[in-house]
């Protein structure tokens, strides 16, 4: 074997490498900064259509969403237990 090559008897330049561990860590870097993004990101009660009032049996308290004691993952601002919008996913 000659000075440089890998067990496989291939060679792999230096370049070929460090673009390939760029390339790697481009891709986390980025996908980290995707989810950030998204986890902050939400939409205004009107957007939402939100209420102060449940809707029938719907009410925040009871949605997957509500952060106890007032937010929502997707709705900003202050939420009622007692409230209900669009984005009502009942607890199972």
């Amino acid at each position: 074997m000659t000075k440089g090559n890998n067990e496989d008897g291939e060679r792999m330049s230096r370049r070929v490498m460090l673009a390939g561990t760029t390339l790697a860590l481009g891709i986390g870097a980025a996908g980290a900064a995707v989810r950030s993004a998204a986890a902050q990101t939400k939409i205004s009660q009107a957007a939402a259509k939100y209420q102060n009032t449940p809707k029938g049996q719907q009410s925040c308290a009871t949605c997957v969403n509500f952060q106890p004691p007032n937010a929502c993952k997707f709705v900003e601002g202050t939420i009622s237990p007692n409230g209900w919008c669009l984005m009502f996913a009942a607890k199972t």
